[in-house]
């Protein structure tokens, strides 16, 4: 607030992370190499030789491999790393290509097929809310 004193309550995001993104990538942006940033639901997941690399990665690059021992996507991955989306795009495809990261970018024809979107509304209107009962009935 203007006069010092933090609102109410617990901040719910956390502490800004004291390095700059552009410190980060220094200063690459999260264009690949043919020119397009990878989809936030790129699927990402730790390999072997990564796992084996931890003691020597940077802290971000670290962080990214310790996470993805299980497959993820980017915006997962950077929302529970509390990492700028592109910072985490750029350190990923470094991560790709020095073999540490297995990178898995979706069929672009199946990501805009309306088909696809009803099943996942009909799957998540079938999961049952807090009291048991499916969600299209509240």
């Amino acid at each position: 607030m203007a006069d010092g004193i933090p609102p109410p309550g617990p901040d719910p995001v956390g502490p800004v992370p004291a390095v700059r993104p552009y410190l980060v990538t220094a200063g690459r942006v999260a264009d690949t190499a043919s020119g397009r940033a990878l989809p936030v639901e790129t699927q990402v997941v730790s390999t072997a030789d990564g796992l084996d690399a931890l003691g020597r990665l940077s802290f971000e690059q670290h962080d990214i491999v310790a996470a993805c021992r299980l497959p993820q996507s980017l915006a997962e991955l950077a929302a529970r790393l509390r990492l700028h989306l592109n910072v985490v795009r750029v350190l990923a495809e470094d991560l790709r290509e020095a073999g540490q990261l297995a990178v898995y970018v979706p069929d672009a024809e199946a990501t805009h097929d309306a088909s696809v979107l009803r099943r996942v509304i009909d799957g998540l209107r079938a999961i049952p809310n807090s009291r048991g009962v499916p969600s299209d009935t509240d």
